[in-house]
């Protein structure tokens, strides 16, 4: 039986990987979901997010993926094995993303529910550039506050799979201590982005904003560099309540 997880997933995965967007190509990308607290969904390893079928989503136990993060070090015929037995069905022939162990850790955090990462070329652009620190040190515009955060994570470039995963785990524990609340946004140096979100469609619409920040941010450095807003305007905007309540009128949490 398709769960209503599944369905989401599908459904985001085809707004995520239209090839109009330019979000992603080929194989490309990932997204998950959480189905409760011992099991989510995440797209199988080579699959298209542009034409994603349900058969293409493997639902994995959270406790068996965690567990292969505290390993020191495994090879990768151990994580290939370790996703393997990580499946609720091992009889499905879906292997997971090698980033399985990503969506795992970020979707234990308060509120989040969906992920999705793609490899926008406008945010490539700027992550793939020897200025992309400087470019994402701040926060241009209110609505970038309201749909990605008071501030992304940025990761220096990391090896995909268990390494990034372990990476990232330590730039969220660094964020949540700083900041109070899970990031909305993950730039993965020289790889891509990710979104957080409560419901599939805030992740849509957090990835869609990225992408106009990231157009932006290009813009501003034809015309002399950014200019970001005071660390006090972007707490302002973030909690004020008219935009409190745009973000529930938008489902966004």
């Amino acid at each position: 039986m398709i769960t209503r997880i599944q369905e989401k997933l599908v459904r985001l995965g085809r707004k995520l990987g239209d090839p109009e967007k330019d979000y992603v190509i080929l194989g490309e990308g990932n997204i998950s979901g959480k189905d409760n607290d011992n099991t989510f969904w995440v797209k199988a390893s080579g699959s298209s997010l542009s034409n994603l079928q349900t058969e293409n989503l493997v639902e994995v136990y959270f406790d068996k993926v965690l567990a292969l993060l505290e390993k020191d070090t495994l090879s990768d015929e151990e994580v290939k094995n370790g996703l393997q037995s990580a499946k609720t069905d091992t009889s499905v022939k879906a292997v997971p993303s090698v980033e399985t162990f990503l969506h795992a850790l970020l979707l234990r955090l308060p509120g989040v529910n969906f992920v999705g990462h793609t490899h926008p070329t406008p945010v490539n652009a700027i992550l793939c550039s020897k200025k992309s620190v400087e470019a994402y040190s701040g926060s241009l515009f209110p609505d970038q506050i309201v749909y990605c955060g008071p501030a992304p994570i940025y990761v220096p470039y990391t090896d995909p799979g268990l390494p990034l995963a372990l990476r990232v785990r330590l730039e969220v524990e660094k964020y949540v201590v700083k900041r109070e609340t899970a990031p909305k946004v993950v730039l993965m140096e020289n790889h891509g982005l990710l979104a957080l979100g409560a419901t599939s469609e805030e992740v849509e619409q957090t990835t869609n904003m990225s992408i106009k920040v990231a157009r932006v941010i290009l813009g501003t450095f034809a015309l002399g560099g950014p200019r970001f807003l005071s660390e006090e305007n972007v707490h302002r905007i973030y909690s004020r309540p008219d935009e409190e309540y745009r973000k529930q009128v938008w489902g966004i949490k």
